[in-house]
């Protein structure tokens, strides 16, 4: 069932869960506890869980784990619980400046990473894929073969029929990326700016849950989503935002009267980029 005050399917579209080291499934009871009923959990990056790639196969550790996670997760929730698996864009800083391989080689091994995750999606043991490109200065030759990788994940998107969400340099104007998308057949509503503001040309915004941020974003009504990016570390307790936030937020929107908001970024959105039913997936 929904929490009785809000009386609507509540999303994360993107948070992580780390059930060896962090709080795993205690964050997800408090974001059940709070209202919440749906996540999309994005695999932590590959460094994060110990896994050192070398080639695509490496990658499947952390997918596997993430499922283990997610089928915990979803047996919490009174809705559903779907993963997002992908290669993080930072990797390729780690594989050039710490383990000295070539951009084109770094290159290489992340797409053979998202050829990986795409087995996933392809199967139907996850929702969507994950990629993306660095959010801070990088070499011309690293920015170039990140941005190969992105367009990879763009293809791979197309061919499978789902959603990428993108780890991007934070931006209000989107659409060359938008464009990659379209000329590669995935539409561009499809692809997700993960840690977005209110304000996006191109990609879907998937909205950091910044009061102000949303409160812009249900006053524009364009398709939207909420997010925590919730890192379930615990050396970093306070970074970023914690699993509660999008219920409480919910309940902030509620109690300014932004119900149609609500159903856009919940219901409407989720269907739209997705292809997923937040309420028909409600159980109890």
């Amino acid at each position: 069932m929904t929490d009785p005050e809000l009386d609507t399917p509540v999303l994360d579209d993107h948070l992580h869960l780390d059930p060896d080291a962090g709080r795993g499934l205690d964050a997800v009871r408090d974001f059940r506890r709070l209202g919440g009923t749906h996540l999309l959990v994005v695999n932590k990056p590959s460094w994060h869980l110990g896994v050192e790639a070398d080639a695509g196969e490496d990658f499947r550790a952390v997918f596997e784990r993430t499922l283990e996670v997610v089928a915990d997760a979803d047996d919490l929730l009174p809705g559903r619980a779907w993963p997002v698996l992908g290669v993080h864009p930072g990797l390729i800083s780690r594989l050039v400046d710490e383990r000295g391989r070539s951009a084109a080689a770094a290159r290489d091994l992340m797409r053979a990473g998202l050829d990986v995750a795409a087995e996933y999606v392809r199967d139907g043991r996850a929702l969507a894929l994950k990629s993306g490109r660095p959010h801070y200065d990088v070499p011309e030759e690293v920015w170039d073969a990140s941005n190969a990788v992105l367009r990879y994940a763009l293809e791979l998107g197309a061919e499978l029929d789902c959603a990428v969400q993108l780890h991007t340099e934070a931006s209000e104007d989107l659409t060359e990326i938008a464009t990659w998308a379209e000329d590669r057949g995935l539409s561009a509503h499809r692809v997700v700016k993960h840690y977005a503001g209110a304000t996006l040309a191109g990609p879907t915004p998937s909205v950091m849950c910044r009061k102000e941020w949303l409160r812009e974003a249900a006053e524009r009504g364009d398709p939207f989503l909420m997010e925590t990016d919730f890192v379930d570390d615990p050396d970093r307790p306070g970074a970023v935002m914690g699993p509660k936030t999008v219920p409480r937020r919910v309940r902030m929107l509620r109690s300014e009267g932004y119900d149609d908001a609500i159903r856009l970024a919940h219901v409407e959105t989720p269907a739209r980029v997705y292809g997923i039913d937040t309420e028909a997936t409600l159980t109890g």
